[in-house]
């Protein structure tokens, strides 16, 4: 072999090394999504699990993490974040890999049947089968359209409070009308911790979305001066000399424009579901949604399947329960296409040894 072919043969070799080859990929970490995992592992199917988000747990953590459940089955009550915990540590025998923080941009069909995936940090992966579980789409904030004001984004201009030590001693604006700007004005205000200097809330008008013991524990504070309340809606923004944002215009439902001074502005006008590189798959799709038969939730793909918020079928139920059904069948569905010699038994947790294996458990022995 002369040189440039082995060479070519190295790079080759080197790229088939960068693709990880399994038997399936589950594109969203949510309460689905790790259900998913549960399914396909007492299948004994390894998965592996992509989310766009930092931390498994979807939109449940994501938007409701202390925010109490109340229709999971035999589980009375529990929160977004509780639920969460209690699914990973429901997964940890089957040993899922996680590739977080990453968002996937592009699956292609492959000549063998597989399908190939790349994401946004540059993970390929080759897989047999695709579970599509990524809620309503990727989240992204609902973003305040004020011409220049991004460039402001990640310093002064934040849309979701990731670290609330950055907020200590600074002038805070909050912009909104939800639970997510009552709830994080009431605790800039009442914090012990990282206290900011001063909190103003602004809405453009006296109605909120939010809870009404929230709504009435802000007019209280501001009864007491400890924060501001201000209806109206920021039109604009005056830069220092040191390019710094420390003036915002307010306009006012009387139609006056009024400068306030302040260090950091958040804004929460909540987030807005996009399917994103989802649409670009060739998937059948209806009103933003995928389309799935009710035998095993298979998209009009073979090998891809979707389950959760993400699909549709007549008398579809937007209900974490109605995902946790979808991916029991999903994963009886994709066996095929994983062990297409093998016949797929439906077993019980309850009594099968095998079950008791897999998931690592002592096969009880009744009297």
């Amino acid at each position: 072999m002369d040189m440039s072919h082995a060479s070519a043969a190295a790079s080759a070799a080197s790229v088939a090394a960068d693709i990880i080859e399994t038997d399936a990929v589950i594109i969203g970490a949510g309460p689905v999504g790790l259900f998913q995992v549960f399914e396909l592992g007492l299948l004994e199917i390894k998965a592996h699990v992509i989310d766009t988000l930092a931390h498994p747990g979807g939109q449940c953590v994501e938007l409701y993490p202390d925010k109490p459940i109340y229709d999971i089955p035999a589980v009375p009550v529990c929160t977004g974040q509780e639920l969460t915990d209690n699914l990973l540590k429901q997964i940890e025998p089957f040993g899922a890999t996680f590739h977080l923080g990453q968002e996937v941009t592009s699956l292609e069909s492959q000549p063998d049947g597989r399908f190939l995936i790349e994401t946004t940090k540059s993970t390929r992966l080759l897989t047999k089968t695709v579970f599509i579980a990524a809620g309503v789409g990727s989240f992204q904030p609902r973003t305040l359209k004020v011409d220049g004001l991004d460039k402001f984004e990640g310093s002064q201009l934040f849309y979701r409070v990731r670290n609330p030590a950055q907020f200590a001693d600074k002038n805070l604006v909050i912009v909104g009308g939800g639970d997510s700007a009552l709830d994080w004005a009431l605790h800039f205000v009442q914090t012990t911790e990282n206290k900011p200097e001063s909190v103003t809330l602004i809405h453009r008008r006296d109605g909120f979305r939010a809870a009404p013991a929230s709504v009435a524990q802000m007019h209280a504070l501001c009864e007491q001066h400890e924060m501001q309340f201000l209806i109206g809606q920021v039109t604009g923004y005056e830069e220092n000399a040191a390019g710094q944002m420390h003036m915002i215009k307010v306009t006012g439902n009387d139609g006056i424009t009024r400068r306030l001074p302040l260090d950091m502005l958040l804004v929460f006008f909540g987030l807005s579901p996009k399917l994103g590189p989802i649409a670009e798959w060739g998937l059948e799709i209806e009103r933003k949604q995928l389309v799935v038969d009710t035998e095993k939730f298979q998209t009009s793909i073979p090998g891809i399947f979707a389950v959760g918020d993400i699909n549709t079928y007549p008398g579809k139920k937007k209900l974490i329960l109605s995902g946790f059904h979808e991916a029991a069948l999903a994963a009886f569905g994709a066996a095929p296409f994983i062990f297409p010699e093998k016949k797929i038994h439906l077993q019980y947790t309850t009594t099968s040894p095998k079950l008791h294996k897999v998931l690592g458990v002592e096969t009880p022995v009744f009297d």
